[in-house]
């Protein structure tokens, strides 16, 4: 395992307390702002942070009555917001599901040379309900159906990607020849699902290949993980569910043939810091008034397979009162696992659930002064449980920039991250080395 852990932002906007658009530092109309944006890409690349990561879903919240939803096309947003960044790794969400596989190809790659070979693709297979009703569907696909999808739809992305041969651009100007078709070969791809002729009008990543990123927890998830990812995200409310996913995930790269050392594991942190505990405690406070509990609960009932009807916030619920497997759950396996092992130590109401969740994002909470969150970060980062973190301020607008300049300090002084960058590629953030295929930068390859 590497000495260095490997740090990453979620701008998800207001914060991860879904009512922090109602609390002292941010604004409402944040969640479409270039400028907002553009403020907290700056903010993570001045603490040298591996990337900044942005979700979507093709559909309007069902909790917009409460809460902005994910607005802006990531890509576009991001492409705008690195403009004036020269390290920083941006990673955007994109369904599997609702996309073609020539156009998401086209615009992440046109995104990694944008940046100079810092773009990444988290790929989803969205199981939002609503979502399918945009795309021509009478109803959502199952998981599985999903899954199958996605499996060869990330499979014909990456042939996609590396159509162009290192040197396939020529840049000739004496006998007018630019390029060598001869470096340059379509995928021709004709699946059960898909059928993608290519290749694309645009050469080789100057990583090699954007970064591919996996969250999903359940068996479908792990198995797309441990075939394709660079980068998985995971939930993880314990230690030892944390390690033992990342033993499963690495399990799995190595089954099909890769470097387990090539595919990282990022567990969700949310964060609230204070200059003192007392300080951080009264700002989640503040932060937890904002949760609509009814809305919480209903999300809680659907991520936990319960009951809606049934459900009330003071309602006890331990480890045998969930589904007996995570596997037929309509929502996040991860999430119902981890909250599987969090219950069996102790039973908690439903409002505790929704309190700890932050309103129901599932990911562990960490509250407290800049040292003491360092001091988690290590504990876990040393067990072994994971090799970084995604960290998810519990209002973006001022918990990343305390996180920056509170918790990252801590971390450089006990040798666990860099004081500086050393790369200009997300791969070489990471620690990934670039394929072996990877063609030249953008500047090499016409000198």
């Amino acid at each position: 395992m590497s000495s260095q852990l490997h740090l990453n932002i979620s701008l998800l906007t207001p914060g991860h307390f879904r009512g922090s658009w109602r609390v002292e530092g941010n604004n409402p109309g944040d969640f479409v702002d270039p400028a907002h944006f553009r403020r907290l890409i700056r903010i993570a690349e001045r603490g040298h942070l591996d990337a900044v990561f942005v979700g979507d879903s093709p559909a309007l919240s069902s909790d917009i009555h409460h809460a902005p939803g994910l607005g802006l096309d990531p890509v576009v947003m991001l492409a705008d917001a690195a403009a004036g960044t020269e390290h920083i790794g941006v990673i955007a969400t994109g369904s599997s599901t609702y996309n073609d596989p020539y156009n998401l190809a086209r615009r992440y790659l046109s995104l990694d040379h944008l940046t100079g070979g810092r773009a990444g693709w988290n790929v989803v297979t969205t199981q939002h309900p609503a979502a399918s009703a945009n795309f021509g569907f009478s109803e959502p696909p199952d998981k599985d159906e999903r899954y199958r999808r996605a499996d060869e739809f990330v499979d014909v992305v990456a042939k996609l990607w590396d159509g162009w041969e290192a040197g396939a651009i020529i840049g000739d100007t004496e006998s007018g020849r630019f390029a060598d078709p001869d470096r340059i070969t379509p995928p021709g791809h004709r699946g059960p699902i898909l059928s993608v002729a290519g290749p694309l009008p645009l050469p080789r990543s100057p990583q090699g290949r954007p970064l591919i990123v996996q969250a999903g927890a359940s068996e479908g998830g792990l198995a797309l993980a441990g075939k394709y990812a660079d980068l998985v995200f995971s939930a993880a409310q314990t230690v030892d569910v944390a390690r033992n996913l990342r033993t499963d995930i690495r399990g799995r790269a190595a089954a099909n043939g890769r470097d387990p050392d090539r595919v990282k594991v990022s567990t969700g942190l949310i964060t609230v810091v204070g200059g003192t505990e007392a300080e951080a405690r009264r700002r989640e406070e503040e932060l937890r008034e904002t949760i609509p509990l009814e809305p919480a609960l209903r999300q809680l009932a659907g991520q936990l397979g319960l009951d809606p009807e049934r459900l009330r916030l003071d309602t006890v619920i331990s480890a045998d009162d969930l589904p007996g497997t995570e596997s037929s759950l309509p929502r996040s396996a991860g999430f119902a696992a981890s909250t599987r092992a969090l219950l069996a130590g102790e039973p908690l109401t439903a409002r505790q659930l929704i309190h700890k969740f932050a309103g129901g994002a599932g990911h562990q909470l960490a509250v407290g002064t800049g040292e003491q969150i360092a001091d988690r970060i290590e504990a876990w980062f040393r067990s072994g449980a994971t090799d970084g973190f995604t960290i998810m301020p519990g209002d973006v607008g001022t918990g990343l920039e305390a996180f920056v300049e509170q918790v990252v300090p801590h971390l450089v002084s006990r040798g666990l991250f860099r004081p500086e960058y050393t790369h200009r590629t997300l791969r070489g953030n990471l620690g990934l080395e670039v394929t072996e295929t990877a063609g030249r930068t953008r500047k090499e390859s016409f000198t």
